[in-house]
Formats: structure tokens, C-alpha cells, sequence
């Protein structure tokens, strides 16, 4: 469980000191802006926190940090707060992330509030977006310490993820997917957000498992007597 699911209470700020959000500006005056964050009252982001003025309505990137009385403000400069070189994290780790922007490489990520990480864009399965959270992976650990990110676990655990798309895919449909290993990888990216080679190697999986049957121009969710 992360911290921003911990200790919350309907009223209270719905991020703690040392997260990262991404919050919609409701007011700007000549102390700052204020953003909303689900307290009783809106975060304070200084003029001095600030790497742009924004506008009301719009949506900021921010860690929560404190001033010199210990009261929560909202911070721009992410770089102050979150490190280049990780400690603790190995290969295969499961992580949050929170997008931050793209770059020429791939998306830089904020990893659990505390480092930067990269994504790659040949590691992008699904469309990203600014701000977004989603789950990830350390896919490597650099000899300089920098994170190289992933959205699918490594290994076995990989095809596990892959398979439960496609099984969850089959029952939004009702029961049929016209996806095959002939499908061109495009149309499996689209509709699962995953390579074809993820995909071929996890269908197969559920086949040898008899969760599905293979046909000709698709993939058919397999049914038992103990099926609902």
C-alpha cells in the first residue's frame, strides 16, 4: 500500500508531506497560487516555488514539502527534492510512478516519490500522459545508480500481467477476441498495450492451460461446467 493510500480521512489532504502530485490551480493572488489538494484549505504555491506562473483551472506538477513554521506548501522545483541515483531498488521491483514529461528518449518519472526514472519509449505499451499514476517495474539499475523503468514485470511474471489483459479483454467482449499471432502488432498494441511477442507467448500459455481456444482470425475465451 503507498503512503497516499495510508491514514486518509474524508476532509483531509488527499497528499502528505513528501509526495508528488499533480494538482488543479484554484486561485492565484500575490501570495502564490493554491491548488487543491481535498483538504479544508487550498496548498500554497509560492511565487518562490514556482518554474511558471499558472493560470486558475490549470494543472501543476508538485512535490508537498514544508516552509520554516512546518506548514505544508506545494514546490514546481521537483529537482530539489528527488534524486538522480537510487538506493535500495533492484532489477524487477515493483514501483510507482508519476509521469512527469516526455523527452527525446522516453518519459521521465517520478519513482516513489523519491527518484527520477526513465521509460524508454520502446518500454511504452499505452498512451501516458502528464501527472498519470501507474504501477511500474525497475527494468535496470545503472552502474551510475539511475533507474531505467518498465511497465511490465520481468520474467514469468510478465506473461502473467499480459495474460490477465487478455483475459480480461475476452470478457469485456464476450468471450471473443479477434486478435491472432497473424494479427499485425499494431492492432494487439492498440487494443491490449502490449508487443506481439508478449502476446504470443501468453496466449499460448492460456491455451496449454485450457483458458482459451486459438482460431483462425482470433482467440476465444474456453468454458467450463464450472464457468460462469
Amino acid at each position: 500500500m503507498s503512503r497516499t493510500s495510508q491514514g486518509r480521512s474524508a476532509g483531509s489532504p488527499q497528499v502528505a508531506v513528501g509526495e508528488v502530485a499533480y494538482l488543479t490551480v484554484v486561485t492565484v493572488n500575490e501570495t502564490g497560487a493554491f491548488l487543491d489538494w481535498g483538504g479544508p484549505k487550498d496548498l500554497l504555491l509560492p511565487y518562490g516555488e514556482q518554474r511558471f506562473r499558472p493560470d486558475p483551472g490549470k494543472r501543476v506538477l508538485i512535490m508537498v514539502s514544508e516552509d520554516a513554521q512546518g506548514r505544508p506548501i506545494a514546490s514546481m522545483r521537483l529537482d530539489r527534492f528527488l534524486r538522480d541515483v537510487s538506493e535500495g531498488l533492484a532489477s524487477g521491483d515493483r514501483v510507482e510512478l508519476i509521469i512527469a514529461e516526455r523527452t527525446d528518449l522516453g518519459y521521465k518519472a517520478v519513482v516513489d516519490h523519491r527518484y527520477w526514472g526513465l521509460l524508454y519509449h520502446d518500454a511504452v505499451t499505452q498512451p501516458l500522459r502528464r501527472g498519470q499514476r501507474l504501477t511500474g517495474y525497475v527494468s535496470r539499475v545503472r552502474d551510475d545508480g539511475r533507474l531505467d523503468l518498465a511497465l511490465m514485470p520481468p520474467g514469468e511474471a510478465r506473461l502473467d500481467v499480459v495474460g490477465d489483459k487478455v483475459l480480461a479483454a475476452l470478457r469485456e467482449s464476450g468471450g471473443y477476441l479477434p486478435l491472432s499471432d497473424k494479427s499485425p502488432p499494431e492492432a494487439i498494441k492498440a487494443r491490449l498495450g502490449v508487443s506481439k511477442s508478449a502476446f504470443k507467448q501468453a496466449i499460448g500459455r492460456l491455451y496449454k492451460r485450457r483458458q482459451i481456444t486459438i482460431e483462425e482470425s482470433g482467440i476465444r475465451r474456453q468454458f467450463d461446467e464450472q464457468s460462469d
